[in-house]
C-alpha cells in the first residue's frame, strides 16, 4: 500500500470508512470507540450496535434470542480509505463455536468469570454487566488498531480475530496462573469481603495500602484488637483472590457508627472510604467524556525512518520500543497486550527488582501472577528517587517509541518525568498514562479498582435488583482499564504515523467504569430500571455442580428443578427442551483440561499457566 497521507487530525481513523455486518453481541463496544476515534460509518451496512446485547426482549437486529443462540457467527468489522488497504476484524462468542458457548451469560460461566466473581458470596455467580462483551470489543479495536499501525509502518494488511472466550481467559490469567502455581495461596479463599456499613445505612468502601492506616482506622473505630490484626492479610491480598474473609467483628463495629464518624476516623487515619453511589447519580453527573483522551505535540513531523524489525501481519508493532513504569495490573497489562503484538517492552523496576516478583503463589520461584503480565519482558533497574536514575530513564525514553506509566497522580510532574519533560528529549514519543480518574471528578477518592467500581456505580450494575449492590472483589476495572489503556496507546501510536508528531494519551479505570456501565446509564436516562432483574445470570444447581443457561433460556431453564441430576445430564435434559446452557467452570485450575478451550491453556518456560493470545492474526 502507498504510505497514508501526513494530516493534522488529533483523531486517529479520521477519513476510514467503518462497516458492520453480522450480529453485534461483542461487536457493540467496538462499534462506538471506533466512531470515536473518527471513522464514519457506512449507514447503509451497520448493525445497530449499541442496544443491550443483554436484554432478552431486545428487538431485531440486538442480543435478543440471535446474539444468544450459539450459532457460531461472526461480526465483521472493516475500515477502508485515507490511503489504507481494507483491515478487517471478526468477532464471535468463541473460538470454538462447538463449545456452547454462545453469549456473554455462557461465556461467563465457562471461562471462570462466574466462579471468581462468585468467591465473595461463597457460589458462582454472574455479572450482571456486559463484562466479557466490554472487554471483546476493547480487543477488537485494538486489533484493528494495530493492523493499521502495521500498515502505515510498511507491513501488510489482513484480517484479525479475536472472541469472548479468549476475553475471558484474559481477564482470569491472574486467577489461573495462581491456581497452577507450585505452591498454594497465601491468603485463605473463602467467603467475605467488603463493603461495609454505617449504624445509618451508608454502605461504603475502605481502602489503604498501609497496614499502619489499617490499624490506625480501626482503633479510633474501637475495633477489637485481634480483628484488626487478623483481617489486614484477607484484605490487603483481596485483589488477587477476589475475596477477603476478615473477622465478622469489623463488620459489627462499622455498624455502630455513624457515617460521619466513619469519614472522621478515615480522615485522622489516613486511610479512605467511599460510599457506594447509585447508577441514577452517576448518569446525573456524567460528562459524556470519551474513555481515553489523545493530545498530538511537537513542533512538526518527525523524520520517517523504516523500522529496524519491520512489521508483520501476525506482529504488526515489530520494530517498536515500549518503555513501561507500571506497578500491579492496569499498566503492566497494557505493556503485556503491546508485547503480544510484537513491541518490545522494557519495564524500569525499582532497585532489586519489583517487589511484586516474589508475591505467592510461585512458579520456579517467581510469582505466578507477577508472571501472568510480564513474561517476556525485559527488565532494567531504575531508582526513579535518584537525580541519576530520573537521568538515566529519560535516556532510555529518548530511544523508546511509547512510554507507559500508572503513578499516582502528579509524581511523574514532581520527578521531571511528566509527557513535557520527555517530549524534550523525544518529541516522538507517545508518551501514556494509564490512572484512575483523569481529573474528571472533584473530589474523588484513590483512583484503585474497588473505589472506582463505588464510586461509579458499577457495584449496583454488576448486581442484579435481588442482590445488595457490591463492587465485585474481582479486579473488573483493573483488568478492563489495562485493555483499554493498550487501545490508547496503539491510537496515539497510529495517530503518531498520520501526524507525524507525538502524542500524549490517557486512560483510565474511570473510562473502563463507563464503558462497562454504558447500557445501565442509558437505561436510567430512558427511565428504565437500570439494574437487572432478579436472578439474573445465576447459575442452577446441579448434584455436582452447576450450569449457566444463555439469558434468553435462563426464564425457561429456571422452571427445571437439576438438583438431583449430574451436569451432563442436567445439560442434556434442557438442551432435549431446546434451551443452551453450559457448564459453570467453578476452578480456574479445571481450565487447563476443559474440552470447551482445546490446546488453549499452556504452561510458560517457568511452568505457569499462560492463557492464548486474545488475537489471531491472518
Amino acid at each position: 500500500m502507498a504510505s497514508p497521507a501526513v494530516t493534522r487530525t488529533v483523531r486517529p481513523l479520521e477519513g476510514l470508512h467503518l462497516a458492520v455486518s453480522g450480529p453485534p453481541g461483542p461487536s457493540g463496544p467496538a462499534v462506538e470507540h471506533l466512531e470515536l476515534l473518527g471513522a464514519d460509518t457506512r449507514t447503509d451496512t451497520r448493525t445497530d450496535a449499541r442496544t443491550d446485547a443483554s436484554d432478552p426482549g431486545a428487538g431485531p437486529g440486538t442480543g435478543g434470542g440471535r446474539v444468544g443462540s450459539g450459532d457460531g457467527r461472526a461480526a465483521r468489522i472493516a475500515l477502508s480509505g485515507a490511503g489504507f488497504d481494507p483491515q478487517e476484524a471478526s468477532v464471535r462468542w468463541s473460538a470454538h463455536p462447538s463449545g456452547g458457548m454462545g453469549d456473554e451469560a455462557t461465556v461467563q460461566a465457562a471461562t471462570g468469570i462466574m466462579a471468581v466473581h462468585g468467591r465473595r458470596d461463597g457460589a458462582p455467580r454472574g455479572l450482571a454487566v456486559d463484562y466479557a462483551a466490554t472487554a471483546t470489543g476493547v480487543l477488537a479495536v485494538a486489533g484493528l488498531l494495530a493492523g493499521l499501525l502495521g500498515q502505515a509502518r510498511g507491513g501488510p494488511a489482513g484480517r484479525v480475530t479475536t472472541s469472548a472466550d479468549r476475553a475471558g481467559l484474559l481477564a482470569v490469567s491472574q486467577y489461573l496462573a495462581a491456581a497452577g502455581a507450585d505452591e498454594g495461596e497465601a491468603a485463605e479463599l473463602a467467603p467475605g469481603g467488603p463493603p461495609f456499613t454505617s449504624c445509618d445505612g451508608v454502605v461504603f468502601e475502605l481502602e489503604t495500602l498501609d497496614p499502619g492506616c489499617w490499624a490506625a482506622f480501626w482503633r479510633t473505630l474501637q475495633a477489637p484488637f485481634d480483628a484488626v490484626r487478623t483481617g489486614w492479610r484477607p484484605f490487603q491480598f483481596r485483589y488477587a483472590t477476589a475475596c477477603a474473609p476478615f473477622p465478622p467483628a469489623l463488620h459489627t463495629t462499622a455498624r455502630t457508627h455513624t457515617w460521619r464518624r466513619i469519614e472522621a476516623a478515615a480522615a485522622a487515619s489516613g486511610a479512605e472510604v467511599c460510599r457506594l453511589r447509585t447508577l441514577d447519580e452517576r448518569a446525573a453527573e456524567q460528562d459524556g467524556a470519551p474513555p481515553w483522551s489523545l493530545a498530538p505535540y511537537g513542533s512538526g513531523p518527525r523524520a520517517r525512518t523504516g523500522p529496524a524489525t519491520a512489521p508483520t501481519a501476525a506482529r504488526p508493532l515489530a520494530g517498536l520500543t515500549v518503555l513501561e513504569a507500571g506497578r500491579r495490573i492496569q499498566a503492566p497489562l497494557a505493556a503485556h497486550l503491546l508485547g503480544l503484538l510484537g513491541a518490545d517492552v522494557v519495564r524500569s523496576e525499582p532497585p532489586g527488582g519489583d517487589p511484586l516478583r516474589g508475591m505467592p503463589p510461585a512458579c520456579s520461584g517467581i510469582s505466578a501472577r507477577w508472571l501472568a503480565l510480564n513474561r517476556g519482558k525485559q527488565a532494567a533497574e531504575v531508582d526513579i528517587k535518584s537525580a541519576a536514575g530520573r537521568r538515566r530513564l529519560r535516556e532510555m525514553a529518548a530511544g523508546a517509541d511509547v512510554f507507559l506509566h500508572n503513578w499516582a497522580p502528579g509524581k511523574a510532574a514532581a520527578l521531571g518525568l511528566d509527557s513535557a519533560h520527555l517530549a524534550a528529549v523525544n518529541p516522538a514519543l507517545v508518551y501514556a498514562y494509564t490512572g484512575g480518574w483523569a481529573g474528571r471528578v472533584p473530589g474523588a477518592p484513590m483512583g484503585t479498582d474497588f473505589m472506582v467500581q463505588a464510586r461509579t456505580g458499577v457495584g449496583e450494575a454488576a448486581r442484579p435488583q435481588d442482590e445488595a449492590p457490591a463492587p465485585s472483589l474481582m479486579t473488573l476495572l483493573d483488568v478492563l482499564g489495562g485493555l483499554m489503556g493498550a487501545e490508547a496507546v496503539l491510537a496515539g501510536l497510529l495517530l503518531r504515523e498520520r501526524t507525524g508528531s507525538g502524542v500524549r494519551a490517557d486512560s483510565s479505570l474511570l473510562g473502563a467504569a463507563d464503558a462497562l456501565t454504558a447500557p445501565a446509564l442509558r437505561r436510567v436516562l430512558r427511565g428504565q430500571e437500570p439494574r437487572r432483574p432478579a436472578g439474573f445470570r445465576r447459575p442452577l444447581r446441579t448434584a455436582d455442580g452447576w450450569i449457566a443457561p444463555t439469558d434468553t433460556c435462563a426464564p425457561a431453564a429456571a422452571a427445571y428443578d437439576l438438583r438431583a441430576l449430574p451436569t451432563g445430564a442436567a445439560l442434556a435434559q434442557l438442551r432435549d427442551h431446546g434451551l443452551s446452557a453450559t457448564a459453570v467452570t467453578t476452578d480456574p485450575a479445571d481450565l487447563h483440561h476443559d474440552p470447551r478451550f482445546p490446546r488453549s491453556i499452556s504452561r510458560d518456560a517457568h511452568g505457569a499457566p499462560a492463557v492464548p493470545d486474545p488475537w489471531s492474526f491472518a
